[in-house]
């Protein structure tokens, strides 16, 4: 009988996907059997980190417990067995992204971890002086302060496109902003904060019409959307295994395999090298290059775990799912009596953030903690986005395949709860 790592380089085939069933879905993920405060958990917080099925929780204590050693390097059975399930998993995220070559899957920590080493290898090399980099005002902090260190080392301009009060790009805008001096266009896929799924293939054209890269945040369209990278026509594409059902401290980078080799190496040490004397180094090939160190190996098996079980679903299904809580969550919100929503573009996905008249986001999200409601609060890292919209913070409710129309309700008796604290 073939080992779990010796099956997954194998590929075996899954069963045929059965119709979306939230209900079965649940059942995969043991945290939503708890309570919190005494009532059943209502997790609303995936776009911050999603929660784990069991397939992700046993493919990383399979690891630990049966095959796990160091990989690449060693030529004992541990190594050898750990080596394939990693690889493996690149393959699958290869495969997920429509990538043309898994050489062109660089794993990271994070989304933010591939943001920088896009900015630090690709920025250095290729911005200069009097160039600019182009982003939105709905961007993470992540996808904006490194662009801000990249600009200020080299003497470039950061350029940010505006929105309009919709929460959608002002295209017009970006056209105008986007200029022959324009080296590299990064902006989020679908915002984290306002849900706003933005039109990147168009983007994607008229960057490259003015010879700039383009850079995707995926954090948040990965678990929400079909993701074509040659189909989008990126440059690079970068998101979280956390926020996939899959393991934290894991993500990826995908780029272009012109690009990868001529980027220079991002950290120096082991695995990314080819020789070392005290006089000169040479690099390993793709994507090892990228790769210095031990990597997180379970957090990688993990991520390849994840997208296999989403992909044993309909997913076709699952996204009418989620599109389905939001239309419901949004009507039900509007319908709140001083309640605003903060974005309302036409083309949006995976969450809905929130304001109450006169209570702050912080005391809405611990008043719905006692009802076991988990949202998020705060500027979710998009502080200018706060400022565009004049407001400190809000309250964010973003969805999982796992979420229900009963728990919309529950958030809205929630909220009526809020009120009647605040004596409203």
């Amino acid at each position: 009988m073939r080992s779990a790592p010796d099956r997954l380089a194998a590929g075996s085939r899954r069963p045929a996907p059965q119709p979306f069933d939230v209900a079965r879905i649940r059942q995969d993920f043991p945290i939503l059997e708890q309570k919190i405060n005494g009532r059943p958990l209502v997790y609303f917080d995936s776009a911050a980190s999603s929660q784990k099925p069991r397939a992700v929780i046993e493919s990383i204590r399979d690891c630990y417990s049966r095959y796990y050693s160091n990989i690449h390097r060693g030529v004992h059975r541990l190594s050898e067995q750990s080596t394939t399930a990693y690889e493996a998993a690149r393959v699958k995220v290869q495969k997920f992204l429509n990538a043309r070559e898994s050489r062109e899957v660089i794993f990271v920590r994070s989304t933010t971890e591939a943001i920088n080493l896009v900015a630090q290898t690709y920025g250095r090399k290729f911005v200069g002086s009097g160039d600019e980099v182009l982003i939105t005002t709905m961007e993470h902090h992540s996808n904006i302060v490194p662009w801000q260190m990249l600009c200020e080392e080299k003497g470039a301009a950061l350029k940010v496109a505006p929105i309009n009060d919709d929460g959608e790009l002002l295209m017009e805008e970006f056209r105008r902003l986007l200029t022959p001096r324009t080296r590299i266009v990064a902006l989020v896929h679908i915002s984290n904060s306002l849900g706003t799924v933005n039109p990147v293939r168009e983007i994607v054209e008229l960057a490259h019409d003015q010879g700039a890269v383009v850079l995707l945040d995926g954090a948040q369209a990965a678990p929400h959307l079909e993701i074509d990278v040659q189909g989008i026509g990126c440059d690079f594409y970068a998101f979280s295994g956390h926020k996939l059902y899959g393991p934290s401290g894991v993500g990826v980078l995908y780029g272009r395999e012109k690009w990868l080799e001529e980027m220079p190496p991002y950290q120096g040490g082991g695995d990314m090298i080819s020789t070392v004397t005290f006089e000169k180094t040479t690099y390993n090939s793709l994507p090892f290059k990228f790769e210095a160190g031990t990597p997180n190996i379970t957090g990688g098996i993990g991520l390849g775990a994840a997208i296999d079980y989403l992909e044993g679903l309909d997913l076709a299904a699952a996204r009418a799912h989620e599109q389905d809580l939001l239309d419901k969550t949004v009507t039900a919100l509007s319908e709140f009596t001083g309640l605003r929503i903060i974005g309302q573009a036409r083309d949006r996905a995976s969450n809905v953030s929130f304001v109450l008249d006169r209570i702050h986001a912080h005391d809405i999200g611990t008043i719905l903690d006692q009802e076991g409601i988990a949202v998020r609060t705060g500027h979710h890292c998009t502080q200018p986005l706060m400022k565009r919209f004049g407001v400190p913070a809000t309250a964010r409710v973003s969805f999982a395949i796992f979420n229900t129309r009963e728990e919309i309700a529950t958030l809205v008796g929630g909220l009526q709860s809020v009120r009647k604290v605040f004596g409203e």
